[in-house]
């Protein structure tokens, strides 16, 4: 007899409990109970790519746990410091409108110039389209000037430069197919820097009121020249002065001269020897006009204007500006230049009073002219009219004055900044005066200055490293000021622009006669085709 097979199930250890489970029981009689079917893996790994971690670190050995936090630092400064230190998003830059200059270094974008432009955006602050450049030689400031001019000739822009020391721009006229107006003595040019200019046609046909109108103007701008060249004369260190009486003489003289004074409707051109002749055998009308006691008291009493006006019209005068223009501009072409390298052996002064005639002339030949036509004026060696005195420099303060009026941009060419403070004595009234013709530029271009004194400390630190250390390490950079905003600009040249405005042709041992036009820029000008109106 069979022994009964006997159904056992051992417990496993460590189970938690002694006793049988169910399942374990309803499996010795054979009924096994459904299984819960188990969860699908997921199809992707739940494991979180980022995982929050302990600001101290992970807490394991050798892993860089600190059981405290290291302190802040806290850091002052200006906003115009802070820029250099964070990697702050450069803030929007200028309209890309007018003659695109060169790289922005900030942005790493192009930099245009358009002063006129400027002045007429409100979001842009600029008052005025005058525009200073400074730079020591050889800094790149010729090639920056020359670049605005070639560039904004594109855009119908015509350019007058009035007065050519070095002869820098010859080149550049010859491309556009235009010959430099030389100027010097025993040569046959004549300016007259009491020339009418266009405000002279029609003036028969004005009624009083409007003759009063020009009248002034003209007669303003022929006071403010004569001013300007007497004080510029000297009595041992003193300079000539120029008061109301000596004004008024000067006035009347003029008035007599063209025939105003007798209301003639048909004027008469006159020039600065007729004017110091009159003034050395004057009439009894002037006389009487001047409200003199008599002759005697008149040429008492004038002088010193006498004796200024005569050394003027027999020394630095003669045989350039002591007659009637003879010179034909052709205002059609894109540029014009009044060269005066002729008068480089006569002495800086001379030079200086020559500047401030073609400036007078300048002005009186585009008081009258076309509203929708825009001029850049360049002046170079600016500083060498500023040294004349206080006189010079409230003709060239009315000169850029007029800028805006006349819709032309002033283009000045100086050394330092400091030459406005070093053109006269420390507290004086030409020297008050050429510290605030700074203010009447409003775009001022800052190319590499060495002496670090001769740079203004109201820039700021920033933008005085960049003047004397980033714009000294690359011919061509600048630091553009517009209005109160700061650029560092490096300007780009074509390789036949280079070579166009090369301005070391005396040291090479050339001149641009001795080579031809770059074959990059060599074309027949547009004027010339009728491409510019």
């Amino acid at each position: 007899m069979s022994k009964p097979t006997t159904h056992s199930r051992t417990i496993p250890r460590n189970s938690g409990h002694s006793g049988r489970s169910v399942d374990a029981l309803l499996s010795d009689f054979g009924h096994q109970l459904p299984r819960q079917p188990e969860a699908a893996a997921p199809a992707h790994d739940p494991t979180p790519l980022f995982r929050p971690a302990n600001r101290r670190g992970p807490l394991r050995r050798n892993q860089g746990w600190a059981p405290s936090l290291p302190p802040v630092a806290g850091w002052r400064m200006t906003s115009d410091q802070a820029p250099a230190l964070w990697p702050f998003v450069a803030g929007p830059g200028l309209p890309p409108t007018g003659a695109q200059i060169g790289v922005d270094d900030f942005s790493g974008g192009a930099f245009y110039a358009d002063p006129v432009g400027w002045t007429l955006d409100d979001s842009i602050p600029v008052t005025n389209t005058n525009v200073f450049c400074f730079g020591d030689p050889g800094r790149g400031k010729s090639g920056t000037t020359k670049a605005f001019v070639l560039r904004m000739s594109d855009f119908g822009y015509k350019t007058l430069i009035l007065g050519d020391i070095k002869d820098e721009y010859e080149s550049l006229c010859h491309w556009f197919g235009v010959e430099p107006i030389a100027v010097g003595q025993g040569l046959r040019a004549r300016i007259n820097p009491l020339d009418f200019g266009p405000l002279i046609h029609g003036w028969e046909n004005l009624t009083p009121a409007e003759a009063r109108t020009r009248a002034t103007v003209v007669f303003g701008r022929w006071g403010t020249l004569v001013r300007g060249l007497v004080g510029s004369q000297k009595v041992g260190d003193v300079h000539v002065p120029y008061g109301p009486t000596e004004a008024r003489v000067v006035d009347q003289a003029l008035r007599t001269l063209t025939g105003y004074a007798d209301g003639q409707t048909r004027l008469t051109e006159t020039t600065l020897p007729e004017l110091s002749k009159l003034i050395e055998d004057p009439s009894d009308e002037l006389v009487n006009e001047c409200r003199y006691a008599n002759r005697r008291q008149f040429l008492d009493d004038t002088r010193l204007l006498r004796d200024a006006l005569n050394r003027l019209v027999r020394g630095v005068l003669a045989g350039i500006f002591d007659a009637r223009t003879t010179i034909d501009v052709d205002w059609t072409a894109p540029i014009q230049s009044l060269s005066l390298s002729r008068l480089k052996p006569l002495g800086d002064e001379a030079v200086a009073i020559a500047l401030a005639c073609t400036s007078s002339w300048g002005r009186g030949v585009r008081e009258v002219s076309d509203p929708n036509q825009l001029n850049i004026t360049i002046r170079d060696e600016v500083w060498l009219q500023l040294r004349l005195g206080p006189d010079a420099v409230k003709s060239f303060d009315a000169d850029l004055r007029l800028s805006r009026s006349e819709g032309s941009v002033q283009w000045c060419n100086m050394h330092h900044p400091a030459n406005f403070e070093a053109i006269a004595d420390a507290g004086s009234q030409s020297s008050m005066i050429a510290r605030d013709l700074a203010k009447l530029a409003s775009t001022t271009i800052y190319h590499g200055i060495d002496d670090p004194d001769a740079v203004p400390t109201s820039l700021g630190p920033v933008a005085h490293h960049a003047i004397t250390e980033w714009a000294c390490q690359n011919k061509g950079r600048a630091l553009w000021k517009v209005g109160d905003r700061q650029f560092r600009v490096q300007t780009v040249l074509h390789p036949a622009e280079r070579a166009l405005f090369d301005t070391n042709e005396a040291l090479a041992g050339k001149g641009p006669e001795h080579g031809p036009i770059p074959d990059g820029l060599a074309r027949e000008p547009e004027w010339a085709r009728g491409g510019l109106s």
